[in-house]
């Protein structure tokens, strides 16, 4: 019965006409949704209802499934059941609260709330799921249902309609359990499983590469700074261990420090190399501004 308010109050639409009366009918443009009102109109109130099938002219040219109830004095009992006029015959433009008392009710208004104007957006792109409607408070009222359920939906108007919308990823995979769409979260989490192992890859990746760079270029400039000092001083003037360091780096000048570090006698480890080969720098820079 909730699952069924909610799709009347997100697609249905209410007629009246002195001839037959009150007429229900709800439309979408989904041949499953259009299956599930049917089967839920003829479970919940034992009515056999008609579905007519509509060409768009315009956009898409879709179908849209109408589904009508028939006319008859007894309707007014769905609509009451439905939430949709109260006791006394009054327009209620809230859900009962009747129906939304129970967790699995809640659930299953959420659901007809989505089947009704719901989407979700691949998650190749960007993490977002959305439910429209052209009601305000209803929009503030899944907005709250939502919540009760620890989701931090947001409400924001566009064009004159009410979208209330999800944006974390893991919120969404939680609403999709929610409302039992289990085949489509399975989807989701295998498209975001694979997209998280290529994003970690890419950083991986980048890190790799800029920390390749960063020594690629340090090398260049300490085998720049050793061969000027061979020019000017001469490798043979400087102490012995900086001497064992310039040769080492001048003659294996793609390895790392720490591999550079393992070629001396004894090895030192890599913080020792570096402070022996910024000391080096230092001198050519010393030397470049005439201290020396």
């Amino acid at each position: 019965m909730a699952e069924l308010a909610a799709l009347f109050r997100m697609d249905g639409s209410l007629q009246i006409s002195g001839e037959h009366g009150l007429s229900l009918t709800v439309s979408t443009e989904s041949a499953s949704v259009a299956r599930k009102i049917f089967r839920l109109i003829k479970n919940v109130f034992s009515l056999q209802t008609q579905i007519m099938v509509r060409r768009k002219r315009r956009l898409k040219k879709s179908n849209v499934y109408v589904i009508s109830m028939p006319a008859r004095i007894e309707k007014q009992d769905i609509l009451q059941a439905l939430g949709i006029i109260d006791q006394k015959g009054n327009f209620n433009f809230e859900p009962r609260e009747d129906l939304l008392k129970r967790q699995c009710c809640r659930r299953a208004y959420l659901r007809g709330a989505f089947l009704g104007g719901g989407s979700v957006n691949s998650p190749e792109g960007t993490y977002h799921l959305e439910i429209i409607t052209n009601d305000e408070s209803h929009a503030e009222r899944i907005q709250e249902l939502l919540q009760r359920f620890q989701l931090s939906a947001k409400v924001s108007c566009r064009k004159g309609w009410y979208i209330v919308y999800l944006k974390e990823s893991d919120q969404i995979v939680e609403m999709l359990s929610i409302i039992g769409a289990h085949s489509a979260l399975l989807n989701f989490e295998n498209v975001r499983i694979v997209k998280g192992m290529r994003n970690q890859v890419n950083r991986l990746v980048n890190c790799e590469t800029a920390n390749l760079n960063k020594t690629v270029n340090a090398a260049l400039r300490q085998v720049e700074a050793i061969q000027f000092l061979s020019r000017h001083v001469g490798l043979d003037k400087l102490s012995a261990p900086l001497k064992e360091i310039a040769e080492v780096r001048l003659q294996y000048p793609d390895v790392s420090l720490k591999e550079l570090g393992e070629m001396l006698s004894p090895p030192v480890g890599k913080s020792g190399v570096n402070h022996r080969l910024r000391k080096l720098e230092k001198m050519v820079e010393t030397m470049k501004e005439g201290k020396v």
